[in-house]
């Protein structure tokens, strides 16, 4: 009979081979989806990154105009002095918190990818938890100088990385939590949230600041 292969098979015990090679391919299939997520990652990123660098391309660019005419737009009855003293401030202030703010999103970045894959991720929480910290020292001591819109996006920024970084956090507190009762429901609640928020507002979030400035640059120049 057609069946009796098949339960030789089974009686030869071959089931836990059959185990081992589904456990195989659920493993391979698991690390290509993990792979595919940090390439869609690094491209959002490196397309952050084009963004910003071309941002201060032309905030430089503007910088060097205003030197290299400021006597004859002074005479011309152009922009006063001390709107130009304004200025410089106000762009001096968004060159010191931006570097601080996208470093905070790579480091962040980083510590969620290795909390997802299962990396060792302490140093990385260390470093992203700082990062935060050196971000809203910059932002509290450049504040006076900031446009209120631009205030308001850093501050949105910097707290929703920092929720991003506290859930990550419980989320590896419950893995080594063993007589916890959470439930593999609970840690994908909390993996789902990191997501939405560093992928989702915090991104969105960069995107508004990266124009909020350029406007900036660009009317007040």
């Amino acid at each position: 009979m057609e069946t009796e292969p098949l339960g030789g098979l089974l009686a030869a015990g071959q089931i836990p081979l059959l185990m081992a090679g589904a456990a195989l391919v659920i493993a391979l299939i698991t690390l290509a989806m993990i792979s595919g997520a940090r390439r869609r990652h690094e491209q959002r990123l490196d397309a952050l990154r084009e963004r910003a660098d071309t941002l201060w391309r032309e905030v430089d660019d503007l910088r060097v105009a205003q030197f290299n005419h400021g006597p004859e737009t002074a005479s011309n009855g152009g922009a006063h002095p001390l709107h130009q003293a304004h200025y410089r401030t106000e762009m001096d202030a968004y060159g010191k918190i931006w570097p601080q703010v996208w470093h905070l999103h790579e480091r962040l970045g980083l510590f969620l990818r290795a909390v997802e894959s299962g990396e060792a991720a302490g140093e990385l929480r260390l470093e992203a938890r700082n990062a935060a910290l050196e971000a809203r020292n910059l932002l509290n001591r450049n504040r006076p100088f900031c446009h209120e819109a631009v205030d308001e996006l850093v501050t949105r920024l910097i707290d929703t990385e920092i929720k991003a970084h506290l859930a990550a956090c419980q989320y590896l507190d419950l893995l080594k939590d063993v007589n916890s009762a959470s439930s593999s429901h609970d840690r994908r609640v909390l993996q789902d949230k990191c997501h939405t928020l560093h992928e989702g507002e915090a991104r969105d979030h960069m995107n508004r600041l990266v124009s909020a400035i350029r406007q900036r640059a660009i009317r007040q120049s």
